[in-house]
């Protein structure tokens, strides 16, 4: 049984103009120690996706529906003291924006300890030496000085180390870490993918992480999931991806990545970009949701929608037309 198991996943709100359907069917799963990506471009699901699992969607206006079973048990079916007990405490999360996620209010170090104090049972004084703690093996300095001060005393990078620290703090079986990354400088992302693939080694967590940077996820995924408007459209191992990508959108993403050399080369190296834009998700689509971008769509793909299907071993897409391998018996 994996650790995360979810199935057909449809999470949908209800607008003035009508049903935005921001996930629709989505089905995926997470091995314990495994680390799945989830990309796409902006308003694709991503996020959604992740806020569904955790159970923060407000219903209304959000409706969520289908399965989310983590160990074993259905997420869907527990009421809000049973949710949590698991938020925080057995899946962590690590949010986009720090400096919104973090209290402004109180100390790092107070808001690391009510973490522990509220899932762990620990006294003050064990929750704050913890806290300091959790800040050292997060990479801050002077962590004893950093627990008294307050969100807006901290550097950018700092803020998501002190994220990272709160949601790892109870040792959960599972981190959700959402553009972990995001408007941070080169060097900071690059030490906090180091800290989160280090961190992952010494709790043997897995990670859901989320992000639409190809080379985030080329370091750190173990498998990538594409979303695309609100449904997934391909799935295959890290390796096997950039390999041979079968959906023609992940080709787009692939084709789109700045290449080292290309400024050197002129046209030759001109990035590949997708042409049109993403379909309103409040109108159904009766066939492929990237039909209406895609340069070798035809009419059977505005009509009929696509099955996900295995397309090579571990590699699935939603393609008619996507390349098969076939394996010998």
């Amino acid at each position: 049984m994996a650790l995360l198991e979810i199935e057909n996943l449809q999470t949908h709100f209800r607008t003035p103009e009508g049903v935005n359907r921001a996930v629709d069917g989505v089905s995926f799963t997470v091995e314990a120690g495994e680390t799945v990506a989830i990309v796409g471009e902006s308003g694709c699901g991503k996020s959604v996706t992740a806020h569904s699992i955790m159970q923060l969607i407000p219903q209304p206006p959000g409706k969520i529906s289908g399965a989310i079973r983590f160990q074993g048990i259905d997420l869907l079916r527990l009421d809000e003291r049973a949710m949590r007990a698991i938020r925080g405490n057995q899946i962590g999360m690590v949010f986009q924006e720090p400096m919104t996620s973090l209290n402004p209010v109180l100390s790092v170090g107070r808001q690391i300890g009510e973490a522990l104090r509220l899932h762990q049972n620990l006294g003050r004084k064990a929750a704050e030496r913890r806290a300091i703690e959790m800040l050292g093996l997060v990479g801050i300095a002077e962590p004893q000085r950093r627990a008294r001060e307050y969100p807006h005393q901290l550097s950018g990078g700092m803020r998501q180390r002190a994220i990272i620290a709160i949601a790892l703090a109870c040792n959960p079986k599972m981190l959700i870490a959402d553009e972990p990354t995001t408007a941070l400088d080169v060097t900071i992302q690059a030490q906090i993918l180091d800290l989160m693939a280090d961190l992952k080694k010494r709790v043997s967590a897995a990670i859901i992480l989320i992000t639409h940077d190809l080379g985030v996820v080329a370091e750190m995924a173990d498998r990538v999931i594409v979303m695309y408007a609100g449904r997934k459209v391909e799935e295959a191992p890290i390796a096997e991806l950039f390999r041979a990508p079968r959906h023609p959108y992940t080709r787009g993403l692939i084709g789109a990545l700045p290449r080292l050399g290309s400024s050197l080369a002129g046209d030759a190296m001109r990035l590949a970009e997708i042409p049109g834009v993403v379909p309103d998700l409040k109108q159904r689509i009766a066939g492929c949701v990237f039909a209406s971008r895609c340069p070798s769509a035809r009419d059977v793909c505005r009509n009929i929608a696509p099955a996900l299907e295995i397309k090579a071993p571990l590699h699935l897409a939603a393609c008619h037309f996507a390349p098969k391998i076939t394996v010998a018996a």
